[in-house]
């Protein structure tokens, strides 16, 4: 069931801290950074920020960060130590690796020596604890997303947590109420939210430019690695890498090497699959221009799914197409393509189509289309300026969290947002997996007289992992 979201409360830290299971360990304090690294902004107005996750994610999250003066990166943490083996085989990343970037980065900055300002941990919990920590950006697999969000709402701190929010609907209602319960700001990291092309094509949809709004089509890429089919053999945990924390909540399971790094993406325990990786950016997109950023649709239908044989370690879907409808008459058509990512509105007077290309539209004199004064405008991630560049949409959205850790105000995609467009997403891949219609009650957030579907609305949690109570 949905849970009630309780009152405001704050928990005090101290509390936190002598019942937090960490809180016995030593923790460094960061060195001291001089006034002329961060300028104006030094040194008491700055966020600190402890990133937990040293992986794939990181290579494009953590630059973001550092380019901001107003924040410093004190406290990097992975359970893996340092390895080859993420997104390709020459990617050398983790713990040590990424606190060196940081570091060396801060030591540029400076301009002469050496830096040695941000940590590195192996267990989460020394990060949350820290009282120095204002922020904490969680880049870690999605069956920890929940938990330490919960964690770190009780500490006290602010979340930029990558998408998707959750790996399950429950763990998306915990985190609203946690990120809720203990007035925290989270951002959670669909970064297209923050492109100005993409809210320009969702302004262009909610102002009528393409007339009534029939059909939104998604795209989510196909999957872009293999793994091994049935027969695979367990491999030994290699040297400076805590398998069992990396397990944490999920089933027990032995170790490969292609469970785990960039490739748990691909395997249910841990993930929805391309479903809920690139379907929270292209669904999120749909959510936003069909208006529906805080509620879904009502009735999910399977056209297609291949998942790969069965034994296989991968388990998501290799390819797979959907249709959900909305109340309002909208449908949406996600579906597995090579081009990757794309959210295409279709009306009876034209279409708008925003992906990795850019915006198109039908007629194309749309894109020069005004929004006037009294129609619908929705938020800029960063109204004062916009960053330039490929990843742009980062930069900005990263700029959107410090903006509003400062300021209190709402982020651009905040926890219920978040959690809705996973929701979309993982509900997707319940009709492809039990193969049915499903009807949704978006309010309610259950299946109406079906067992068996809200029986996957949650999971259980590995011992001796619990959900931290909010």
């Amino acid at each position: 069931m949905k849970p009630s979201v309780p009152p405001h409360n704050r928990l005090d830290r101290r509390s936190f801290l002598r019942t937090a299971a960490a809180a016995s360990a030593t923790v460094a304090a960061p060195w001291a950074v001089p006034a002329s690294v961060f300028g104006a902004n030094a040194p008491g107005n700055r966020i600190t920020i402890g990133c937990i996750g040293a992986g794939n994610q990181t290579t494009v999250d953590l630059p973001a960060f550092l380019r901001n003066d107003d924040a410093q990166v004190v406290a990097i943490c992975d359970v893996n130590r340092a390895s080859h083996g993420y997104r390709d085989e020459k990617q050398y990343l983790g713990r040590e690796p990424q606190q060196k970037m940081i570091n060396d980065y801060y030591a540029e900055k400076k301009g002469a020596g050496q830096y040695k300002g941000c940590d590195a941990y192996a267990d989460f919990r020394e990060v949350i604890t820290r009282d120095d920590i204002d922020a904490v950006m969680i880049v870690v697999p999605d069956q920890w997303h929940a938990c330490m969000t919960v964690m770190a709402c009780k500490a006290g701190k602010d979340i930029y947590c990558e998408k998707p929010l959750s790996l399950t609907v429950r763990d998306g209602q915990i985190m609203t109420q946690a990120v809720r319960k203990y007035k925290r700001i989270l951002q959670t990291g669909s970064q297209y939210r923050s492109a100005p092309e993409a809210r320009r094509a969702c302004e262009l949809v909610l102002n009528g430019r393409i007339g009534q709004l029939k059909t939104i089509k998604t795209i989510i890429a196909l999957n872009n690695k293999v793994g091994p089919g049935p027969g695979w053999k367990p491999m030994p945990v290699p040297e400076g890498f805590d398998y069992q924390t990396w397990l944490g909540p999920a089933p027990q399971a032995p170790y490969h090497q292609d469970r785990c790094l960039y490739r748990f993406r691909f395997i249910l325990d841990y993930s929805g699959g391309q479903m809920t990786n690139f379907g929270a950016h292209s669904n999120d997109l749909a959510q936003w221009g069909n208006g529906t950023s805080l509620t879904g649709p009502m009735e999910f239908e399977p056209v297609y799914a291949e998942f790969p044989p069965k034994g296989s370690l991968f388990t998501t879907a290799e390819k797979s197409k959907l249709i959900a409808r909305y109340a309002n008459g909208v449908e949406l058509v996600c579906e597995s393509d090579k081009a990757g990512f794309a959210c295409r509105f279709e009306g009876t007077e034209g279409w708008v189509d925003f992906g990795w290309k850019g915006l198109t539209t039908y007629p194309e004199s749309l894109k020069e289309s005004k929004i006037g004064p009294n129609e619908i405008h929705l938020p800029r991630s960063v109204p004062e300026e916009q960053a330039s560049g490929s990843r742009a949409h980062t930069l900005d959205h990263v700029r959107n969290f410090l903006n509003s850790v400062k300021s209190r105000q709402e982020p651009i995609e905040p926890v219920e947002v978040g959690h809705r467009t996973a929701s979309l997403c993982h509900i997707g891949n319940f009709a492809l997996l039990l193969n049915r219609k499903l009807r949704w009650d978006p309010e309610k957030e259950i299946f109406p007289g079906d067992a068996e579907a809200n029986a996957m609305l949650e999971r259980p949690m590995r011992e001796p992992w619990t959900m931290p109570e909010v």
